[in-house]
């Protein structure tokens, strides 16, 4: 059976507190992780620690934490802190992330994103092991440290994120998971060929690799405002945020409704790039609509062969209430 996760709001939330809460509602309803996002807001370490502090049962982890603001030996440590403080209940997720967060924000250059994100799983490991590292890779080199602590006594899995099909491959060949976002069934049946084929290559076994897609959801009584939300949050993703997610839906099919989304959200329309979104596609990429249709809509994602876990994602624009009338709507144990 899929398991169910949550993947907390990437929209601002009015304090720590109140992504701890949510962490502990999903707690409450059966969910198996939280996974939190990281981008310009609140960072995901130091609320990762508060939600470890106040829950006891449901796993935690970042989705994602990107392979540039941070060395990897840092993200080593970190992991290793975390897992200490949260009991052993963490499980780490990477990515590159993309130009326009790490360029605009980050202030660093958007460079070899598949060779860091393997050396950063590769550093990391090596770190959370205890062992002195030396590592002499193309982008970093490493030599003479260990860490200064007791070295996890659990493993962190590491999980990659990934859209286009050398990324999939790359988290197949060398990650312990695959974290995959604005997928339809179809294009996820694709790149999960991909993921396959990393496995192969990596000489895999596939009960090792865990796929994790997150699902847009929103399970309201009102079925017409759920959909909206879920319709506004999906052209942000496809006219706000650069390139790949366009790029991604172009893959899957839909290039022209893609194109026409990122246009007019660059012509100051949002609206109109509102309205380009039809109801097949808003249909392929979440679950939104009335608890009942959310339900229905869902299982078509957790059908689909080589797929773990669906992590519940919310619209940017819903309000608490409304996130957690989905997280009870949509919960394993409803």
């Amino acid at each position: 059976m899929t398991d169910r996760s949550l993947h907390l709001p990437v929209a601002a939330q009015p304090s720590v507190d109140s992504l701890v809460e949510l962490a502990a509602f999903g707690e409450s309803h059966g969910y198996e992780y939280a996974w939190l996002p990281e981008t310009w807001g609140r960072d995901a370490v130091t609320v990762l620690t508060a939600m470890a502090r106040e829950t006891d049962e449901i796993g935690l982890g970042p989705s994602i934490v990107n392979v540039y603001s941070r060395s990897p030996a840092l993200l080593g440590q970190t992991m290793t802190t975390l897992q200490e403080v949260a009991d052993g209940r963490l499980r780490a997720g990477i990515a590159p992330s993309g130009p326009a967060v790490i360029e605009g924000w980050h202030g660093i250059e958007f460079d070899r994103p598949l060779r860091r994100t393997r050396e950063y799983l590769e550093i990391m490991r090596a770190v959370m092991s205890g062992e002195t590292v030396n590592y002499d890779g193309d982008i970093f080199s490493l030599a003479g440290f260990r860490l200064r602590c007791e070295p996890p006594s659990e493993p962190v899995p590491i999980d990659a994120a990934g859209m286009g099909p050398k990324s999939v491959e790359l988290a197949g060949r060398f990650a312990d998971g695959w974290h995959a976002i604005v997928f339809t069934p179809d294009g996820l049946e694709d790149r999960l060929e991909d993921l396959r084929r990393g496995m192969e290559l990596g000489d895999r076994d596939p009960e090792d690799v865990r796929v994790t897609l997150s699902v847009t959801a929103c399970a309201l009584e009102d079925g017409d405002r759920a959909r909206n939300l879920a319709r506004q949050h999906l052209a942000f993703y496809v006219g706000a945020m650069g390139t790949y997610y366009r790029e991604s839906l172009a893959r899957q099919g839909y290039e022209e409704a893609a194109n026409e989304i990122a246009a007019a959200w660059a012509s100051g329309e949002q609206d109109r790039a509102v309205e380009r979104i039809p109801d097949p596609l808003l249909d392929d990429l979440g679950a939104a609509g009335t608890p009942e249709r959310a339900r229905e809509e869902l299982e078509k994602f957790a059908a689909i062969d080589g797929v773990d876990d669906l992590a519940i994602g919310f619209p940017r624009g819903a309000d608490r209430n409304e996130i957690e009338a989905t997280i009870e709507a949509l919960a394993p144990d409803h």
